[in-house]
């Protein structure tokens, strides 16, 4: 137990913490939007399992360090390209990200009315048999791309910390940090669809990132973060804008 009094131990323990949080973003916002498509009464589950999976993901890859390094071994050679296993991990998630992002800013922005209301005629046992198979169809994307996430995360770890002890807490540690802000985030997200829109462009950046990085292309996430950080800060302001003219209206019709 004396390791815990080695004040390096807690400055690699915060640095990795704070660094997977930030890593997480695009893991919460990709789980808000998918979990959001959802009946409310099992959003919240829905949620939990997806940030678990997340979780376990992380844990099962830090156990399995020396399976992942191996990862970035060349598997085989494209057009004088190595390609290894990481490379194909990143490049078939960023596809799926590009697709689902896609996919769900079309949802959004032009077919909106394909969602229509509830069938009425369908039977209470077939609503919930829909229901069903909507929650384990979402669970199943979440589970996709956390893997992605989860060995991009895991890679970084190792770069950053020799302690798997160390690691292993800054994982736990990051995912209960997700757990408390994800419903807010998810909450703010399903309430302003402008900037449900904002979050799916983000996604698009961060899947074409990740097909960049399977081509050795490195893009700094930073910059990713800090466009998506002025992006936001600009659509807060016209929240502010719009709640400030709603108000007057209201004032006015009064």
């Amino acid at each position: 137990m004396d390791f815990l009094l080695d004040p390096n131990i807690w400055i690699a323990f915060a640095m990795l913490t704070a660094l997977e949080i930030v890593l997480g973003v695009d893991n919460i916002i990709f789980i808000s939007i998918l979990v959001g498509r959802l009946p409310p009464e099992i959003r919240d589950k829905a949620r939990r399992l997806g940030l678990g999976f997340a979780m376990v993901s992380r844990l099962a890859l830090l156990f399995s360090l020396s399976w992942v390094m191996g990862l970035t071994k060349d598997l085989f050679t494209v057009m004088g390209q190595g390609i290894s296993g990481r490379d194909l991990v990143l490049l078939l998630g960023g596809l799926f990200l590009l697709y689902k992002a896609s996919h769900e800013i079309f949802v959004e922005v032009e077919a909106r009315e394909l969602d229509g209301p509830p069938d009425a005629t369908a039977t209470p046992e077939q609503m919930k048999a829909a229901g069903a198979r909507a929650f384990w169809a979402t669970i199943g994307q979440i589970a996709i791309i956390d893997i992605v996430f989860s060995l991009d995360s895991v890679i970084t770890a190792v770069g950053m910390v020799d302690e798997l002890p160390v690691m292993v807490a800054a994982v736990i540690a990051a995912v209960g940090v997700m757990l408390f802000a994800a419903k807010t985030i998810g909450d703010f997200v399903d309430n302003h669809p402008s900037v449900k829109v904002l979050a799916l462009a983000f996604l698009v950046m961060v899947g074409m990132a990740l097909t960049a990085e399977a081509f050795d292309v490195h893009v700094p996430k930073g910059y990713i973060y800090a466009a998506m950080a002025f992006s936001l800060a600009v659509e807060a302001l016209n929240i502010r804008s719009r709640g400030k003219r709603a108000a007057l209206k209201a004032s006015g019709a009064e």
